[in-house]
C-alpha cells in the first residue's frame, strides 16, 4: 500500500488557527549531546562552574538546541507530515529567556498568514512560533514559513 500522508494540506489551515505541542524536558545529557553533535563546548553550555561566574548565573541549554527540538515537537503534531514540500525559511528568531537543564517546554503555533503560490499544487503557510517553559514564559519567538501541498 503506498504512503498516505497524515498532514494537513495547505487548503486546510486557517489564519489564527493555534496548535500546541506536547511537551519535553531539556535534560543536562541533551544539552552534552548537543554540544558534541555541534561541536560548541562554549562554558556557558558545558561548565557549571564557570557558567556560575557569567550572568546567566549558571548552565543553559543552547538557544539551537533549543529552536531544534521546537521543530521536532512542532512535527509531533503531526500536521506537516507527508504535505510539507521545502521548509522555506525560519525568521525573526529570538531567545528572550534562558532554558536550564531541567526545563521543560512546549511549542504554540499560529497561522498567521497563507498565501498562493505560483504553482496550482502547492502554497505558503507562515507560523508565529512561541516556545513556552513549565511556568508559561516565553523563551523563544519565530516565524516559520513553509510550503505546503495542496489538495488535488
Amino acid at each position: 500500500m503506498p504512503y498516505q500522508p497524515r498532514g494537513r494540506f495547505w487548503d486546510d489551515f486557517k489564519q489564527g488557527e493555534t496548535f500546541v505541542t506536547a511537551a519535553r524536558t531539556i535534560t543536562e545529557g541533551a544539552v552534552d549531546l548537543f554540544a558534541g553533535l555541534s561541536g560548541d563546548f562554549n562554558p556557558l553550555h558545558t561548565d557549571e562552574e564557570t557558567a556560575r561566574q557569567l550572568p546567566m548565573k549558571g548552565r543553559i541549554a543552547h538557544g539551537m538546541l533549543v529552536l531544534s527540538v521546537a521543530t521536532g515537537l512542532a512535527n509531533q503534531l503531526g500536521l506537516f507530515e507527508g504535505t510539507t514540500l521545502a521548509l522555506l525559511g525560519m525568521d525573526r528568531i529570538r531567545w528572550t529567556a534562558p532554558v536550564r537543564p531541567g526545563d521543560t517546554i512546549h511549542v504554540e503555533l499560529t497561522v498567521r498568514e497563507k498565501k498562493e503560490s505560483s504553482k496550482p499544487d502547492r502554497g505558503v503557510v507562515v507560523t508565529d512560533v512561541s516556545v513556552k517553559n513549565q511556568r508559561g514564559e516565553e523563551v523563544m519567538q519565530a516565524e516559520w514559513t513553509t510550503l505546503m501541498a495542496r489538495r488535488g
